[in-house]
């Protein structure tokens, strides 16, 4: 039977057919779905871990114990993840590890464009890249078997459009893989200098096996068709490529790491021209130099971006731009904006009251940054939101720390913020911290989380308590706020940024998309109360605006939240029906 599937439920379809015991993931845009999908099949553990360092060492040991194991993230989470990748690599894989990484060219929900391919290169771990969703759930189902014919972790990379795209699926039967016999090996298992060593070696020697089955796998195809052009992509890439040169001869890259230098010298021979067509960086380009072949590549395809069939006509061809879309319409901008009804909303509008300096953090509350609400001054990665403070106030003296608040969401507390409270405690430091509870992992799609006290298939467990938590970790200041209370939370935003010592606000507010959240009706404005003082247009909600000169509410858009009624001083605004 064949079915209609995103990349991502196909690499869910591939663990499911591989016989896969656990699974331990982290959301993360564009992965998240491979896991969700997981969840479906009640065949397979699996779980949201913290973060993914967590998830890749429960999977580690799942696999070390003898089971087939898995763990999704995206490509900022393998940074994350790099400490138990590298150590896992010189360990090797008992039952099966497979680590599907999902990188983002375009950066259309991330904070920057990291190239996965080499962390497949500096673990010395072997690595494959479908190029649609069929090769999705294969390559998924073939990662196992080189897992433990070569004692390996593999990696599989994804990118936002084979993740996100669909396409015909053969659907298989899945195979029940016994546990497989755990034996005790320290010198194997455990990585102290000495095992270490020897397992360097090994690896080298696993490098050159893996090298040769790379040649002859049929991960990495040829066709032979014009002969006067050769073109070597991988990935999406490949399906672009396809479009403008459809009389091409091709050399499809399905195992990046490591790559089959023998069929691409050979490659190389049958054809006159070689160009290699790769979003990111040159890392397929760099090898073919290496072997001494000539290509043209990155010095006329750009290196930032995310690349599509009319860029590449646009750069390789000449072709007027748009010579290989689909339609001509162009579509409307949409710009990020944080959702009417947003928790966050209120809380960056106090913020913006006070002047204060905000180091943030990876959430929907980043888009805080944006006018009119202009609250953010930092984002650098996952955790940083409180570690950031820390540095901005021990750069600057604690009297700068009245200035300064370090904010991120509950997700991402759980994630990595709760060693940068144990770091402004022991360190005695003075910094002011908030932790936006929105009761929910918001921008991936409304993941449970560990502070919300459901897993993954929705089942009731033990609540992360941050009060406490805070307590136990050393702060003594702890309040809690609901954001929506604007002259409450500017109050204990001042009274907590002229202590003496670190505190920590718990902002409270369900996210306005959960359907446990039950605002009604909608708001309206009563023109001739209305100043025009603009505060309500300084929430950057998107249901108010300012049209033909009145104060307009788009009852399409409005929850009915309160938040504008709040900040509206002269009773301007109310909820529809309440005159």
């Amino acid at each position: 039977m064949k079915k209609l599937m995103l990349g991502n439920e196909a690499v869910a379809r591939g663990v499911f057919e591989a016989g896969v015991t656990v699974v331990s993931s982290y959301p993360g845009t564009p992965s998240t779905e491979i896991t969700e999908s997981i969840a479906k099949y009640d065949e397979i553990y699996s779980e949201w871990a913290p973060n993914e360092k967590v998830a890749l060492e429960v999977a580690s040991g799942a696999a070390i114990a003898g089971a087939r194991a898995f763990s999704a993230m995206k490509h900022v989470g393998l940074n994350v993840a790099a400490d138990p990748l590298f150590t896992m690599s010189y360990i090797g894989s008992n039952g099966g590890l497979v680590v599907a990484v999902a990188d983002d060219p375009g950066m259309h929900s991330s904070q920057n464009e990291q190239d996965s391919r080499h962390y497949a290169r500096a673990s010395k771990t072997v690595m494959l890249e479908p190029a649609d969703s069929q090769e999705a759930k294969d390559f998924t189902i073939k990662a196992y078997e080189i897992s433990e014919e070569f004692d390996t972790p593999v990696l599989v990379r994804l990118s936002t459009r084979i993740s996100h795209s669909q396409s015909l699926v053969e659907l298989g039967e899945r195979l029940e893989v016994q546990l497989k016999e755990y034996t005790y090996n320290p010198s194997k298992n455990v990585m102290m200098p000495a095992m270490g060593r020897k397992r360097h070696v090994f690896i080298e020697e696993r490098l050159k096996k893996l090298t040769e089955y790379s040649n002859n796998s049929g991960l990495n195809t040829i066709e032979i068709k014009d002969t006067s052009i050769g073109i070597i992509t991988s990935g999406i890439s490949y399906q672009y490529a396809k479009e403008v040169f459809p009389d091409a001869s091709f050399m499809k890259i399905g195992m990046p790491y490591p790559l089959p230098s023998h069929m691409i010298l050979d490659f190389a021979s049958k054809v006159h021209k070689i160009i290699v067509i790769e979003e990111l960086d040159p890392y397929i380009e760099e090898h073919c130099k290496i072997l001494g072949i000539q290509v043209t590549g990155k010095n006329k395809l750009p290196l930032c971006g995310e690349y599509s069939a009319d860029l590449l006509g646009e750069k390789l061809l000449g072709t007027k731009k748009g010579a290989f879309s689909l339609n001509d319409e162009i579509l409307p901008v949409r710009p990020p904006v944080m959702c009417a009804g947003c928790p966050h909303r209120g809380l960056f509008y106090s913020v913006n009251k006070l002047k204060l300096i905000v180091t943030g953090d990876i959430g929907c509350y980043t888009l805080g940054a944006l006018p009119p609400l202009n609250a953010l001054d930092t984002c650098i990665c996952m955790g940083a939101g409180f570690t950031a403070a820390h540095g901005f106030n021990k750069a600057r003296g604690d009297e700068f720390a009245k200035k300064v608040i370090g904010v991120m969401g509950d997700s991402t507390f759980t994630h990595s913020g709760m060693t940068g409270l144990v770091d402004i405690v022991y360190n005695k430091g003075v910094s002011t911290v908030l932790v936006l509870d929105n009761s929910i992992t918001g921008m991936t799609g409304h993941q449970n989380n560990p502070v919300n006290g459901f897993t993954i298939k929705g089942e009731p467990t033990k609540q992360v308590n941050l009060e406490k938590l805070a307590y136990a970790i050393g702060f003594e200041r702890v309040r809690i706020i609901d954001p929506f209370d604007v002259d409450n939370t500017i109050k204990v935003l001042r009274e907590e940024i002229n202590a003496d010592e670190p505190s920590m606000i718990i902002v409270q507010r369900p996210c306005a998309l959960l359907k446990s959240v039950k605002y009604s009706g909608c708001v309206e404005v009563d023109h001739e109360k209305c100043k025009r003082c603009m505060q309500c247009m300084k929430l950057g909600c998107p249901a108010i605006s300012d049209m033909d000169g009145k104060i307009t509410i788009d009852e399409t858009q409005c929850v009915g939240c309160g938040l504008c009624i709040n900040v509206c001083k002269f009773d301007a605004i109310s909820m529809k029906g309440d005159k």
